[in-house]
């Protein structure tokens, strides 16, 4: 390396800036809430609870949690958001969170929103990527099927015909308005037929430059040789990839499963080995920028530095298009907004959907900041932080 690149993460000033006292306020108190293990547990029960039973709290859950990680119920309630960051210079990634789907007509109304996020996107500088996971738009036990190379009969055919056929209709649609589209990862036991998806959708539609995207877990250990795989097809394919790159979001699932079924858990065994292997795969994409776009989807501050350094190691801009940070709307505001206040490429993940269709992702974030080392209490201090610097302004 020439020299360390100087940005700083610890900038709360630029961390919060989109944030008025009141919602700081608000996230210190969501942020306390899932700090602590016992009262987060308990509250994530009595939530779930409470939606079974249906009593009313959904406003409650509006008032809180789904106003700081989710943009809101429709697009057009996102409008805010999207404005709001990128006055910052921060893009919007529309994350139509809606799970659950298990029939047809369920699965074809999450396509025809999925290309609605598309049409806003058209020539919306503010909104440089729209994403998708395929369990969205297809029954997990088919995937599942497809995979263990089961023979399907004549339904199960043609259900997987129409899987294929919705994906088609996303990656073309974000061909035709030149909108680059995110393909999420998943569940190991059927990541393996999205892969294949996203390698027919890339060799179809990046000829020019990189328009589908597709995502790796680096706390799989096949992963960085999957990403070298990839590239050299690719290079016969004469197409260009893309790739989300992100730690991954199922391990305690996916170990549970390994050991139940009695198969080599796919998961590094250590956090280091991880990291290491996502600074690695960060160091391969930027060397072959030429033929590979790369989202660095992390909220590692290492990493984050790290892609920063490789940059000025190999001569790219701070800007080039081929090259973006990700971060999930209401978390490590102190990265995205940082950042992008030095000139870098940066979008938020915004979530959005009716509070009790996206409640499964809300509630995967508190389990996530109350389990992920330090997370939730990294937050915290920042938050705290800056509260105490705007009470003495």
């Amino acid at each position: 390396m020439t020299s360390k690149i100087n940005i700083s993460f610890n900038n709360t000033a630029n961390a919060f800036s989109y944030k008025s006292d009141k919602e700081l306020r608000k996230a210190n108190f969501i942020f306390t809430l899932v700090n602590n293990p016992f009262v987060s547990n308990v509250a994530t029960s009595a939530v779930k609870l409470a939606l079974a039973l249906r009593l009313p709290v959904k406003g409650m859950i509006r008032a809180t949690v789904f106003e700081h990680f989710c943009g809101g119920e429709t697009i057009n309630q996102c409008e805010k958001t999207i404005a709001s960051l990128y006055q910052y210079k921060v893009g919007t990634i529309l994350d139509y969170s809606v799970e659950g789907a298990k029939t047809e007509a369920g699965f074809d109304a999450t396509l025809k929103e999925l290309l609605l996020t598309i049409d806003k996107a058209k020539d919306n500088a503010a909104i440089p990527f729209c994403v998708f996971k395929i369990t969205g738009i297809a029954e997990m036990d088919l995937l599942e099927k497809v995979q263990e190379k089961e023979s399907l009969n004549e339904l199960e055919a043609k259900a997987f015909d129409r899987v294929k056929e919705r994906v088609e209709k996303i990656c073309q649609k974000a061909y035709d308005f030149d909108v680059p589209v995110l393909i999420d990862a998943e569940d190991s036991w059927i990541q393996c037929v999205i892969d294949e998806l996203a390698c027919e959708m890339m060799a179809k539609f990046n000829g020019k430059k990189a328009i589908v995207f597709n995502t790796l877990q680096l706390y799989r250990t096949d992963m960085l040789d999957n990403l070298k795989k990839a590239h050299q097809q690719a290079s016969h394919q004469n197409c260009y990839l893309g790739f989300k790159l992100v730690r991954g979001a199922y391990m305690e699932k996916e170990r549970e499963r390994a050991a139940k079924m009695k198969y080599t858990d796919p998961i590094n065994p250590t956090k280091e080995a991880t990291d290491k292997l996502f600074n690695l795969a960060l160091e391969y994409c930027v060397e072959n920028i030429d033929k590979i776009s790369t989202v660095c989807g992390s909220h590692n501050e290492y990493s984050n530095q790290y892609l920063c350094e490789l940059l000025q190691k190999y001569s790219i801009s701070s800007n080039d298009n081929r090259i973006w940070f990700a971060q999930l709307l209401g978390m490590s505001d102190n990265i995205s907004f940082n950042l992008a206040k030095d000139g870098y490429n940066v979008a938020k993940y915004v979530p959005y959907g009716p509070v009790e269709a996206v409640m499964p992702y809300l509630l995967r974030r508190a389990s996530e900041n109350t389990s992920v080392a330090g997370q939730s209490s990294r937050e915290l201090v920042l938050i705290r932080k800056e509260l105490r610097r705007r009470a003495k302004l």
